[in-house]
């Protein structure tokens, strides 16, 4: 039973310096989205240690003050990037694939939408990726956030690949840790090959060993 006092109905009309507030508060998170989508671009072409406050000031026609005022520094901005990026690979790549029935529709599901991803940045270039190489050996508050969310995107597909093979739809004795290392592999031998290699064929290539490894595990 709630046995708070009711509270005294809102009222419906926002003062003047209320109703100021409110819209200076949006026009901030506006320019705060903007400026990250702008970095979001700079980062996958230059990477997260070509991202400069300078050269986003530039490119937002800002001043650098300005863009220091919504991120603080340039780390919490490199920050937010990995995070921003993570939002979109899900609403991308992995919100979908739950309308997929549990087990095997959704774990392919979920490798098909991250292959094409994958093919979509071999121009633009994968924070994932690029962002492993910059900061392997680096501490600090980035790579803390890129491992955490590559480890996110990681345990998303083991958890795919037990449920298939609880639904019996892989064999029996799949081993799911390795069945995702090889899967895991594969993908990052497509950027590896067609991104820096230029090898024309590599997603054929890829498309072609990832059909070839899930065959070798699916229940007969």
């Amino acid at each position: 039973m709630n046995t708070r006092t009711p509270a005294a109905p809102a009222s419906t009309s926002a003062t003047p310096a209320a109703t100021g507030q409110t819209a200076h508060q949006r026009k901030g998170e506006m320019t705060r989205a903007a400026i990250l989508d702008a970095a979001l671009e700079l980062a996958s072409r230059d990477g997260l240690e070509g991202l400069t406050i300078g050269l986003l000031a530039d490119r937002m026609q800002m001043s650098k003050s300005g863009v220091f005022a919504h991120f603080g520094s340039r780390e919490d901005l490199q920050v937010e990037v990995v995070r921003e990026y993570h939002r979109r690979f899900e609403d991308e790549v992995f919100m979908p694939c739950l309308k997929k029935p549990r087990g095997l529709p959704r774990l392919l599901d979920m490798v098909d939408r991250w292959m094409r991803k994958r093919i979509h940045e071999l121009s633009s270039g994968c924070i994932y990726i690029s962002g492993a190489v910059e900061f392997d050996d680096r501490p600090g508050a980035v790579r803390e956030e890129l491992v955490r969310n590559v480890q996110m995107w990681r345990m998303a597909l083991l958890r795919g690949i037990r449920q298939a093979k609880e639904e019996h739809h892989l064999r029996g004795d799949t081993d799911p840790q390795l069945m995702l290392y090889e899967t895991y592999g594969l993908v990052l031998g497509l950027h590896h090959d067609a991104r820096f290699l230029r090898l024309p064929e590599s997603v054929d290539l890829a498309r072609e060993a990832l059909n070839k490894l899930f065959q070798s595990y699916k229940a007969s």
